[in-house]
């Protein structure tokens, strides 16, 4: 379900969606990135119709993990209308992430 965006890809997908869209930006050799994976995925299908949940590889990607002075990951990213709205760095528990998401899309509208 989550979808892999990369610097070609990310204006296109991210900052032209019309609906809210959760990046989280990650790597293959993080743990926690790893372990944070199959929650998103869950989200992702659970919110299918409302939210898009996309990843990005920043060892892959540096110009996009520039952009947004990723330092630490995961780190994950909501954007409203093209704009980063609200910001968390860590795994999360799905509990938590459902509150990180419905919460800043509550102060965002």
């Amino acid at each position: 379900m989550v979808k892999t965006v990369d610097d070609a890809t990310f204006d296109t997908e991210v900052l032209a969606s019309a609906a809210p869209v959760l990046v989280e930006f990650g790597a293959a050799w993080c743990p926690p990135c790893r372990m944070l994976a199959p929650i998103l995925d869950e989200v992702a299908e659970e919110r299918s119709g409302s939210i898009g949940i996309l990843t990005v590889d920043v060892d892959a990607n540096p110009v996009t993990q520039g952009r947004y002075g990723v330092m630490s990951l995961p780190t994950l990213l909501l954007f409203v209308g093209g704009k980063p709205v609200r910001q968390t760095i860590g795994f999360l528990s799905k509990g938590r992430l459902l509150a990180f998401i419905d919460e800043a899309l509550e102060t965002a509208a």
